[in-house]
């Protein structure tokens, strides 16, 4: 299995196990015929493939796409997002 960037910035050594997209597709966002189409053709474009692993895909390269907002915690542990179900009042 292929190595990836983001393991060899990190120093890290993890098998590719995930085909990730290089552009987001945003299938699940799509809501009219034309996205569909447009989402399905990024879905399945192979060179907006790239390996990566597991481990990335799920953390480093989701954080990316939704632009590193309401990700960490501040110097108190408490989360940055305010959205955060930890800011929820009991009801």
């Amino acid at each position: 299995m292929p190595e990836i960037l983001l393991c060899q910035e990190s120093d890290l050594i993890n098998p590719a196990t995930v085909v990730d997209h290089i552009v987001p597709h945003r299938l699940h966002f799509a809501q009219t015929a034309e996205e569909v189409k447009t989402a399905q053709k990024r879905f399945w474009d192979e060179k907006n493939w790239q390996p990566l692993c597991a481990q990335h895909h799920n953390t480093t390269k989701q954080r990316m796409e939704k632009g590193n907002k309401g990700f960490g915690c501040d110097e108190n542990g408490m989360p940055s997002n305010p959205n955060s179900h930890w800011y929820q009042q009991n009801k």
